[in-house]
């Protein structure tokens, strides 16, 4: 059953502490369909954070975020706009998969995350961020910027701007960028145009670094 109090991460800043405990986190519904826990991967101390929705199903099943086909278009913007993931911390805003089977039983099918679950697993995206101390947080979604920033956030009125985090996590977001998730550049009808508008999106965005 899930934990009404939600996710309770441990006191500390050590992201290995934190990534066991959350394996076994049961703050939500989500982790009796889910195959595992995905939690994020970098380095405390990167200069980056980057906050998705949640995993997919090869996340899901890899235990890693972001390396299915979004992963795979992220990692060609973050080069193309001068980052370098190898340099960053990726992580989600819900850290379980959350999915639909089709008619048929065998296809898992992408569901949004629910507010419920977002503020359930938000205690692990602030752990993360305690931890990390990072100069910039780069949202990529709707759900993931309203993770952080609140649920009355609109992408489409502040994407790829310098955003002010509300006070209660100014001091561990004391730059935030937020754009659309690379999913929705795969989904896009002109997915050229949406792909160059993301990328001008982190241009823009690692500017504030220097």
């Amino acid at each position: 059953m899930p934990d009404p109090r939600g996710a309770e991460p441990p006191d500390t800043t050590d992201l290995e502490r934190l990534r066991s405990a959350a394996s076994g986190c049961h703050g939500c519904h989500l982790y009796q369909d889910a195959t595992q826990t995905v939690f994020g991967e970098g380095a405390a101390g990167a200069k980056v954070l980057v906050v998705g929705e949640q995993p997919g199903d090869k996340e899901d099943l890899a235990g890693e975020p972001f390396v299915g086909p979004a992963g795979k278009l992220l990692d060609r913007a973050f080069t193309e706009a001068g980052f370098d993931r190898r340099s960053m911390y990726v992580t989600n805003a819900v850290k379980h998969f959350k999915f639909k089977r089709d008619e048929r039983g065998k296809r898992r099918i992408h569901q949004k995350p629910g507010r419920t679950e977002v503020v359930a697993c938000r205690p692990w995206l602030l752990a993360e961020l305690r931890a990390v101390r990072p100069d910039l947080v780069l949202l990529l979604g709707a759900t993931a910027a309203q993770s952080l920033l609140g649920p009355k956030f609109r992408l489409t009125a502040h994407r790829g701007e310098p955003v002010e985090a509300p006070a209660d996590v100014a001091e561990l977001v004391p730059s935030a960028v937020a754009t659309v998730h690379p999913s929705a550049v795969l989904r896009a009808p002109d997915r050229d145009e949406a792909y160059a508008a993301f990328v001008a999106d982190l241009k823009a965005a690692g500017k504030l670094l220097r």
